[in-house]
């Protein structure tokens, strides 16, 4: 089984955002690797392996309009099925 387990990406659009205390505040908050965490004051891209999104999903939403999820089960990639 691969370790974190989804491929996690999702944007983020809001007032004021700021990409570094939002990388910082999952690192120190939520398990995974391979965060990415870019983008400007009103438009974040996040890309996450983890083996709970919906967490970090929760606390992005807490931050302002969250669309354009994506969830991949990296597992059952690595098995050659859909993810």
């Amino acid at each position: 089984m691969i370790d974190p387990r989804y491929d996690f990406q999702l944007l983020l659009e809001g007032e004021d955002l700021d990409e570094d205390d939002i990388n910082d505040y999952i690192r120190s908050h939520f398990e995974g690797e391979e965060l990415l965490v870019v983008g400007d004051d009103e438009l974040i891209k996040l890309h996450f392996h983890t083996n709970k999104p919906y967490e970090v999903l929760e606390y992005m939403m807490s931050l302002g309009e969250v669309y354009d999820i994506v969830v991949e089960d990296m597992d059952r990639q690595s098995r050659g099925l859909k993810g």
